[in-house]
């Protein structure tokens, strides 16, 4: 099981990982909804193409566009659709 944890509290789990250019993404549903805030950043990836964030808030402390994911991947990238992946402090093993 490979979980994502954050200020001490785990925020993702999944045994279903996809790993791509060393970053794990969960499964959308496997993602708590409670601990997400939208964000108004994204970012364009040349073959993944544009990714949206969400900020972190986990007992009252928020970690600023710490998850990403892509809305509309590229064909390329089409085995993220529907995952969310993490950094910025963001331990997951």
């Amino acid at each position: 099981m490979t979980t994502a944890t954050w200020n001490g509290v785990v925020i993702a789990e999944s045994d279903d990982i996809v790993t791509v250019e060393g970053n794990a993404y969960f499964p959308r549903d496997s993602v708590r909804d409670d601990v997400l805030r939208p964000s108004e950043k994204h970012t364009v990836c040349s073959w993944k193409g544009t990714a949206s964030y969400f900020t972190l808030e986990v007992d009252g402390q928020q970690n600023p566009d710490a998850a990403w994911y892509y809305p509309e991947p590229e064909d390329a990238a089409r085995e993220i659709t529907d995952r969310v992946a993490f950094w910025r402090g963001v331990e997951v093993r």
